[in-house]
């Protein structure tokens, strides 16, 4: 049995991937900003054969709660296997280039906010000498797009951190997983156009539990995106910087 915190439990990945676990019995500690749903995805996970779950309400941007809330998580489940750091915001890009609060929003919300955890959770797994960190970023943090590279910028931040976090913490023998999604049908992506390249959360959910059960650094999910990616990197900057994506 493990003993699993997430953390941005609201959202449709982390739900789905809270189920995962729920079914195989684990412990739970959830935290999110709205308490009325945490309680509402608390009682579905003990239907579903959670042993525990424990829950914590905290908007994840007040970095002055970070450590009050991991110093819970950790007495209330006497120490944690795996965290899943789950949450952020996509913004608007047209606002972000009009007003910089804007884009500040977005850098707070996905990057900054995840930089405190990690640091009071590094040095938690560092002492401990094992268990899995693993964080949702993005595809879109590996190459700036015109549309959106705002949020590229915050994702492409979050993944070099966990770049060099993955190497301080591996001769301690603690798992940093990074976890690069496509494009997922989630209510943050409600008002978007669906087509092939896009998943449902609870297949990435099942791509990020089978990653950190393998012990991998890094996963694009579904696992197509590594290779698109691949070729979106290698495009010479003359030709991408012309291109409508």
């Amino acid at each position: 049995m493990s003993k699993v915190c997430i953390i941005g439990a609201t959202s449709a990945i982390a739900q789905e991937t809270a189920k995962l676990y729920a079914g195989r019995k684990d412990s739970l500690f959830i935290v999110g900003r709205d308490d009325a749903r945490l309680t509402a995805i608390a009682e579905d996970l003990k239907i579903r054969g959670a042993a525990s779950v424990n829950q914590y309400a905290l908007d994840l941007t007040d970095i002055s709660r970070h450590e009050d809330m991991i110093d819970t998580a950790w007495s209330t489940l006497s120490g944690i296997d795996i965290v899943l750091i789950a949450h952020g915001v996509l913004g608007q890009q047209d606002v972000c280039e009009k007003d910089y609060s804007e884009a500040a929003r977005v850098f707070d919300a996905n990057f900054a906010s995840a930089a405190s955890l990690l640091t009071i959770l590094a040095n938690r797994f560092e002492v401990q000498k094992s268990g899995t960190i693993a964080v949702i970023s993005s595809v879109a943090g590996d190459r700036g797009r015109k549309s959106n590279y705002i949020y590229g910028a915050s994702k492409a931040a979050k993944s070099t951190f966990l770049d060099g976090l993955r190497g301080r913490l591996q001769k301690s023998g603690v798992q940093v997983l990074t976890i690069k999604p496509g494009f997922v049908d989630t209510p943050m992506t409600k008002e978007f156009k669906k087509g092939l390249l896009w998943a449902k959360p609870e297949g990435i959910a099942g791509g990020i539990v089978k990653a950190i059960d393998k012990k991998k650094d890094i996963a694009y999910l579904p696992f197509f995106w590594y290779w698109i990616m691949f070729i979106i990197r290698h495009i010479p900057e003359k030709i991408f910087k012309k291109l409508s994506i």
